[in-house]
């Protein structure tokens, strides 16, 4: 394992959470891993986990978007609005230095298209819309569908949050919502687009790889007990 040094600028620690995570315990340690990355106390970090199911609510929610039925909601400090987190999806929150949020954003989007291309599926990104998608045929009455969503917050020029790339996931949870706020739209998964079983376990090395390239790092294990050493 690489020495944990801040000043390394090419080294990313990558962190595997495992499955049903909940999602304050997730949201509580990325603010840990924010805080150590700001003090210069670790490298870039990136934390891989599938959460427990949960809806959470970025700062741009409207009222009129939360579940009618009362389904309890977490608001969060990233950007962005309602979705939905659980297993079958694989979930990234890399903590790292940044310059240009926009690009950032962007660039995570282009990690996203190049994961499903790496199964076969063509995702692309939709003016005025965030996230990548899967390009729908009007004249078959399909829509476009959401594949992936990015949603962020950046503190002190380190980023918290990140993507989420649907997998294997039961598209039944996004009925209760209006995912990210998008009316008309569908939801999807690498699953669903091939017509066979891809689950987060196959996805991850693939997420890791592309990821790191995308960010120029060299990318390193970082267990979870050693990161709390830290």
């Amino acid at each position: 394992m690489r020495p944990i040094h801040g000043d390394d600028p090419h080294a990313l620690a990558i962190v595997r959470l495992g499955v049903d995570v909940p999602y304050e315990q997730a949201w509580s340690l990325q603010r840990w891993v924010h805080d150590k990355r700001v003090a210069g106390e670790l490298t870039d970090t990136v934390l891989f986990l599938e959460h427990a199911p949960v809806y959470t609510a970025g700062k741009r929610t409207a009222p009129h978007e939360r579940p009618a039925d009362g389904t309890p909601v977490i608001d969060v400090d990233r950007g962005g609005r309602l979705t939905w987190h659980g297993p079958g999806q694989l979930v990234a929150y890399p903590i790292v230095a940044i310059t240009d949020v926009v690009a950032y954003a962007c660039r995570l989007e282009d990690v996203m298209i190049q994961i499903c291309a790496d199964f076969g599926v063509a995702a692309r990104r939709v003016r005025g819309r965030g996230g990548v998608w899967a390009a729908g045929e009007p004249s078959l009455g399909l829509p476009d569908r959401q594949l992936g969503a990015v949603g962020l917050r950046v503190t002190r020029g380190v980023t918290m949050h990140g993507f989420a790339l649907n997998c294997a996931n039961d598209p039944r949870w996004f009925n209760r919502i209006t995912p990210c706020g998008i009316p008309g739209v569908g939801v999807s998964s690498l699953s669903a687009e091939t017509g066979r079983r891809i689950v987060v376990e196959e996805v991850m090395p693939i997420a890791e790889k592309r990821l790191a390239e995308a960010l120029g790092m060299e990318p390193y294990d970082l267990h979870e007990e050693d990161l709390l050493r830290r």
